[in-house]
């Protein structure tokens, strides 16, 4: 007998994780996309390239950094210090900031794509009417970026809720802490729980399938900026 009481818990924290990580994306990656569309500087390349790492990284190799950084004798445990605790890793902030760095490249790459594409002339337009680079900003970029904000969204959750390799790195495997979608269908299979395993997983194709297709209607609604 399938107990389903059992799965809600970490399609819950699953669900939490990757909503507080797409919000924290959109916040940070928002001003960094804007400046590595618009910067001449020289080091937006290498700017760019560092935020891109997480895409050819293996996710243990990140995983064993952030391990590290979070650890009691890393930043994340100097900051943990600070609310009485002793170390962010394997704890739930600790996936947080951990999924912040490695979903970091799917968020940035569209909504920087959007900014490029908007061109110089809205902008210019803008400026003749005296708007602030300010009001430029919220009032001409980030309208028109729109579908690099859909798409980032999107993907930035999608990838949240599919991690796998950091997650169990930084935060092991605490039921209702840190034992996510991925972890638990693992554990499931480890234990030769084939059943639960096949729900869970069931349900991630899915997911995936409506992702892949919520990607092809937004380029289509919108065409490819951003996309």
């Amino acid at each position: 007998m399938i107990d389903l009481a059992a799965l809600w818990p970490p399609i819950r924290l699953t669900l939490e994780l990757a909503f507080l990580t797409t919000v924290a994306l959109l916040v940070i990656g928002t001003p960094i996309a804007w400046w590595l569309a618009r910067s001449s500087s020289r080091w937006k390349e290498v700017v760019a390239a560092i935020v891109a790492v997480p895409l050819v990284l293996p996710p243990t190799v990140l995983g064993f950094y952030l391990l590290i950084a979070l650890g009691p004798d890393g930043p994340g445990g100097w900051i943990a210090g600070l609310f009485g605790g002793r170390s962010l890793a394997f704890t739930f902030e600790g996936l947080v900031i951990g999924s912040v760095f490695y979903s970091m490249p799917f968020v940035v790459q569209p909504i920087r794509n959007a900014f490029e594409a908007i061109g110089e002339r809205p902008l210019e337009v803008a400026s003749t009417l005296r708007a602030s680079p300010w009001d430029r900003f919220w009032t001409v970029a980030v309208p028109l970026a729109k579908p690099g904000f859909l798409t980032g969204a999107v993907l930035g959750f999608a990838h949240t809720v599919g991690e796998f390799g950091v997650i169990l790195m930084i935060g092991g495997n605490i039921p209702g802490e840190t034992k996510v979608l991925s972890v638990t269908i693992y554990d499931y299979v480890e234990t030769l729980q084939w059943a639960q395993a096949h729900i869970l997983a069931g349900g991630m194709l899915l997911f995936a399938f409506i992702v892949i297709l919520s990607m092809m209607l937004l380029g289509k609604r919108f065409g490819r900026p951003g996309l």
